[in-house]
């Protein structure tokens, strides 16, 4: 699938602009780690903008998210092992295992987008150009600063062979790079 074939697929089941936005910064996040490993930038980028696609349907039932958009992209041939990362960023609800670096990425880049953008939101000029890496770290262990964000599951982020340091840096690094498209 091409990458504009996925953003159009993303935009017909993601109605809402923030997880449209989360999306869009997971990835950047994905194609930079994909970069980082030597992996297939435009595969892993694919996985991390298409990861959330049933989210608005599945909202109130978290045991079928991820479900949905497997068989959405299994329907269009969308290949198993991305199919495998995006479900797998839901294994502690439907049960699927994180056993490949991609799944781990996955899991740690969808989850530290949001402790990266409150971090950017309490900045002076709101803009994640003001973030730094060290102060999303330092904020990350602020258990009641931005709660909903699993800490363990960014975390996961040691399943690929970076440190947490290195993944947050790079992951700001990242979402920094589209700061226009995210409106930060």
């Amino acid at each position: 699938m091409e990458r504009d074939e996925a953003y159009k697929l993303l935009l017909e089941y993601v109605k809402t602009d923030y997880l449209v936005k989360h999306c869009l910064a997971t990835e950047a996040i994905m194609r930079a780690l994909a970069e980082k490993f030597g992996e297939d930038v435009e595969k892993w980028g694919i996985a991390g903008l298409l990861h959330d696609l049933d989210f608005d349907l599945t909202e109130h039932e978290p045991s079928k998210h991820t479900i949905i958009t497997e068989e959405l992209l299994q329907a269009r041939g969308f290949d198993e092992e991305s199919i495998n990362a995006i479900k797998a960023h839901n294994a502690e609800e439907t049960g699927s295992e994180r056993k490949s670096v991609f799944d781990h990425a996955l899991t740690a880049a969808e989850s530290v987008t949001g402790l990266i953008v409150a971090t950017a939101l309490v900045q002076p000029d709101k803009k994640l150009s003001s973030v730094k890496p060290e102060s999303v770290i330092k904020r990350m262990k602020k258990k009641d600063f931005a709660r909903k964000v699993s800490r363990e599951r960014i975390q996961d982020c040691q399943g690929t062979g970076l440190s947490l340091e290195e993944f947050v840096e790079l992951s700001v690094q990242a979402m920094q790079k589209i700061s226009n498209e995210l409106g930060l």
